[in-house]
């Protein structure tokens, strides 16, 4: 197996790219409590100075605090992500598949806005290291989440701004704003 890393925007975050599908929807794992759901990240967290992980559809992202560096981190990263690939471990904990909120139906613009999210945002921030999830729309602004690496990284304003808020409005007239959400 082959593991490839990938600096990110976010000097915090490095990227390590699987080569295979890693979970069908990404997912933030913030912290040890969280990673509950997952032994990957449990396994993770392990290591000192690992602060997040965010799970891609084939890739990983790993967030670290700044006391540890990419040259110390980095191989025990990839040990860790090529022995649970290996060993053919879950990456999620059978109960972490079962959905506990409610369908709901999207109006049109919401509709329009997620689609525009899935086709051509998110695959642009997964190639560093990221992703956004839609949180609301209210009054022609849509309020977003950023994860993985774009959780943190520097020029995370500047993302939502002149890249996803200038795309929302060219193709969905009504989207006036794009806010962050934490």
């Amino acid at each position: 197996m082959f593991i490839q890393t990938e600096d990110t925007p976010n000097p915090a975050s490095m990227k390590f790219i699987i080569g295979r599908e890693v979970v069908r929807e990404p997912l933030d794992i913030a912290d040890e409590e969280e990673a509950s759901i997952s032994p990957l990240a449990q396994n993770l967290f392990q290591i000192s100075g690992v602060k997040s992980v965010f799970l891609g559809t084939d890739f990983i992202t790993v967030t670290k605090d700044e006391r540890v560096s990419w040259q110390a981190l980095r191989p025990l990263a990839m040990a860790v992500i090529m022995d649970h690939f290996v060993t053919e471990q879950p990456v999620l904990y059978e109960q972490a598949f079962v959905q506990t909120h409610e369908a709901q139906t999207d109006d049109e613009v919401v509709r329009q806005i997620k689609e525009l999210l899935d086709l051509r945002i998110r695959p642009a921030l997964a190639q560093d290291g990221g992703d956004v999830a839609f949180d609301r729309y209210e009054d022609g602004v849509v309020y977003l989440r950023l994860k993985g690496a774009c959780a943190g990284c520097p020029s995370a304003a500047a993302t939502l701004k002149f890249g996803i808020e200038q795309m929302m409005h060219h193709f969905i007239p009504e989207v006036v704003e794009v806010r962050r959400v934490l």
